[in-house]
């Protein structure tokens, strides 16, 4: 068998072995290697920049590494199942704003290869 035999063979199995990311979705398992990636990325970057806040809640604050662990709900603009998850910050000046157990509005994109929160908000 050729090279290119087998590579199309190879192609066409991971094609039709890929799991479509509706199933992954509706599992609530979804990798966080394929988020806010190809159109489907592009789409809910627009749509994150659009202003449409999730809610959460603060786990932890490190202003060393300019990081929040949210536990938040679904994020339909970035396709985010709920999860508890690490962000870096657009601003360390929004670190003070926020400190464990607050319940908070937020605004993510993903900036290069990070979830980043934008925005952020104290929800009273």
């Amino acid at each position: 068998m050729s090279f290119r035999a087998i590579a199309v063979l190879v192609f066409g199995s991971l094609v039709f072995l890929a799991p479509s990311r509706h199933a992954g979705a509706q599992q609530g398992g979804m990798p966080h290697g394929s988020m806010g990636q190809g159109a489907a990325g592009q789409q809910g970057m627009m749509s994150a920049q659009s202003g449409a806040m999730a809610e959460g809640e603060i786990r932890k604050v490190d202003k060393d590494a300019g990081k929040l662990t949210i536990k938040h709900g679904p994020i339909p603009s970035m396709d985010m199942p709920p999860m508890t998850m690490v962000y870096r910050v657009k601003d360390p000046a929004m670190l003070d704003k926020v400190k464990p157990g607050d319940k908070v509005k937020f605004l993510a994109e993903k900036v290069g290869s990070a979830f980043t929160v934008m925005q952020i908000e104290p929800v009273q």
